[in-house]
């Protein structure tokens, strides 16, 4: 008989009962999904706020409430994606020159396959805090998608869920100036892909099927990273994107403009979020801002400040923007007016975006250390602060209970990153 251990089968009937009791389906796009899962950036709903049903641990270290660690192979930015029993990730071996999709069981985070997307195509030059696996893989449940720079273009690839590869399509020929970071988005009938560099990039909508591109729009000759996110707003479906000193709206199904403003900067990384009537961005070069646009194609900039959320993605809850500033200073402001509520220095640098969970927001500093603080506007509340690992670029991803987290330690000589479950 095989044996496993207390720890792996107490995991294996908490998944199971996370499963079958605290699960519900949604429909989110025209995908059906479980809200227990986290099937692409920033979660369900595209806005780094998690279900809140089952609460994850507020503390956590090197020997505390880890279910399971495994080490990954390479380096890679992207942030962990959930589907059922299974754990996504895409990373970057250099000296072997590979770019991949790993996948891990959640239960016990034992490798299930590893499949070479791309051979012998990595950038050579990029920002040294860049990777060349910076974006999330995408989930639908019956594929995963990812999108990789290789041999100075971008690709977007689909996988089976068993990790074979189904289709694979150039969308633009790239210029590295930073990196490539945006991930691809699931629409409908669509994979959303955007790649905007200095030679000129290009948007574009891909059968999900078959990779054929149903659409396609030529962009601004401008370097700029931010990932495509799709929210109904003023009774439409928008595509929308900050960057290149615009703030620009597309029909997700079409590539038709609905509207376009200049209310951005040049280069932008963090993903959009919306409160269903104002859109907020914020950018970091060669100006700092957040602002917040109006989604009803009017045109106008109700706010505009220029504070330097240029990496981390916010979060918005009950009317008020939640944000750390790349410096560490964690701030919250008045969605309609841009008044700061309060400001706190919570220290450290940070590129790895804000996650709610129910009112708690999740913060992690590029030293593993994550603040965790109350999303209440009457002042900066502190619930809990825990280290784990000597690095971390990635995002959480948070769902039934449990946290995925890729993080970084220094063993000697070496750098090992490592997947990690927290609960």
């Amino acid at each position: 008989m095989y044996a496993i251990s207390r720890r792996t089968f107490l995991a294996l009937i908490y998944f199971i009962l996370a499963a079958t009791l605290g699960a519900q389906d949604l429909t989110v796009d025209g995908i059906s999904i479980r809200d227990n899962d986290w099937p692409w950036w920033r979660g369900a709903h595209r806005n780094g706020i998690a279900n809140s049903n089952q609460s994850p641990p507020t503390t956590w270290s090197d020997s505390e409430n880890i279910a399971w660690q495994v080490k990954v192979p390479g380096r890679g930015h992207g942030s962990p994606t959930v589907w059922g029993d299974k754990v996504f990730l895409a990373t970057a071996e250099h000296d072997e020159d590979l770019q991949s999709v790993v996948c891990h069981d959640r239960s016990t985070g034992k490798r299930l396959w590893k499949t070479v997307v791309h051979k012998n195509g990595i950038a050579k030059k990029a920002n040294k805090k860049a990777s060349q696996a910076s974006a999330s893989v995408a989930c639908d449940g019956e594929r995963v998608y990812i999108t990789f720079i290789s041999h100075d273009a971008v690709f977007a690839t689909a996988l089976t869920m068993d990790g074979k590869q189904v289709w694979q399509e150039k969308i633009t020929d790239y210029v590295i100036h930073q990196g490539y970071g945006s991930s691809p988005t699931v629409f409908k009938s669509l994979l959303l892909v955007t790649a905007d560099t200095k030679v000129g990039g290009a948007f574009a909508g891909l059968d999900r099927k078959t990779g054929e591109i149903v659409w396609r729009r030529e962009r601004p000759k401008f370097p700029n990273y931010m990932s495509p996110v799709v929210y109904h707003l003023s009774g439409k479906d928008q595509l929308v994107v900050s960057g290149c000193d615009l703030v620009t709206s597309l029909n997700p199904l079409t590539g038709e403009t609905l509207w376009e403003i200049a209310g951005a900067t040049t280069e932008c990384v963090a993903t959009t979020v919306t409160d269903g009537e104002l859109i907020y961005t914020s950018g970091g070069y060669p100006e700092n801002h957040v602002s917040a646009v109006k989604t009803d194609g009017s045109g106008e900039v109700v706010w505009k400040t220029n504070n330097r959320v240029y990496v981390p993605s916010m979060v918005v809850h009950e009317g008020f923007i939640y944000a750390v500033l790349d410096a560490g200073v964690a701030a919250c402001w008045d969605g309609k007016t841009g008044d700061t509520k309060w400001k706190q220095r919570i220290g450290g640098t940070f590129t790895a975006s804000l996650v709610l969970v129910g009112n708690h927001i999740y913060a992690t500093n590029e030293s593993g250390e994550t603040t965790i603080f109350a999303a209440t506007s009457d002042g900066f509340h502190q619930i809990a602060k825990n280290k784990i690992g000597d690095e971390v670029f990635a995002s959480m991803a948070i769902c039934s209970g449990q946290i995925f987290q890729r993080i970084a330690r220094q063993e000697g000589d070496t750098r090992q990153e490592y997947l990690i479950c927290i609960e």
